[in-house]
């Protein structure tokens, strides 16, 4: 197993850059993935390790995990109170042009598992996210209807912690994210895989800011894109990360 990399590290917490298609901890919807995040940090570092919040395995980028049950019950707290600072970035379908704050409920998402004996309908939940345009490209390419494809990088700021929201949300706004299978498109995805031999969702989380209650101030850590990420981006002719 290949070592993570780490962005941060003190005696309470360890923040790493995960991979995409790495999954974070041993799943039921997931059962013939052997190796996890948990599983590679533990080895790694010889420490237990406390998930404290989710990364779904096709996201790739900043995660942050406690190395005490006090540091995961804070750092897990400031989640639920939607206090820790979360920013995205996504490859999307489409020119997306004007900054927006998206105030859109979403109903739950059942696991088809873990849910499986669920009946009952549950409302929909309130979820917020900033999202930002960072740079547009229109390729010579006829992917669906047009002689032409447009594509954005855009920023996602999630204000709420809903499953899969920035996916759900940007679908809702017909901007889907490229590689989302569950909520993309098709024709785009099919063509993407072609071009580069390669299949993976164009999320990444880039910044994570939270309170350490040890230091007493906030921590903010960063991460770049992956390199294959950032290949893409300038095949299609981005300047993003150049």
């Amino acid at each position: 197993m290949n070592p993570i990399e780490i962005l941060f590290q003190d005696d309470n917490y360890v923040a790493i850059h995960k991979a995409a298609g790495l999954l974070v901890h041993p799943s039921k919807l997931d059962s013939q993935e052997k190796i996890t995040a948990v599983q590679i940090l533990r080895q790694q570092l010889q420490k237990q390790i406390f998930p404290v919040h989710r990364l779904d395995k096709p996201t790739s980028g900043v995660m942050i995990f406690a190395l005490n049950s006090n540091a995961a019950e804070r750092l897990a707290s400031q989640f639920r109170e939607n206090q820790v600072q979360k920013k995205y970035i996504a490859l999307v379908r489409g020119h997306f042009k004007q900054e927006q704050l998206l105030d859109y409920p979403l109903k739950e998402e059942l696991d088809a598992i873990a849910d499986r004996n669920s009946t009952q309908e549950r409302p929909a939940q309130q979820a917020q996210t900033l999202l930002q345009p960072i740079e547009q490209v229109e390729i010579p390419v006829m992917v669906d209807r047009y002689p032409t494809t447009r594509y954005s990088l855009v920023y996602a700021m999630p204000k709420t912690g809903r499953k899969h929201q920035i996916r759900r949300h940007l679908r809702h706004l017909n901007h889907p994210i490229i590689g989302d299978v569950a909520h993309g498109c098709g024709e785009h995805n099919k063509y993407f895989e072609s071009r580069f031999q390669k299949r993976r969702l164009f999320l990444s989380c880039l910044q994570m800011t939270f309170f350490h209650f040890e230091l007493n101030r906030s921590i903010t850590v960063g991460s770049e894109i992956c390199q294959d990420f950032k290949l893409v981006l300038q095949d299609l002719g981005f300047n993003y990360g150049q």
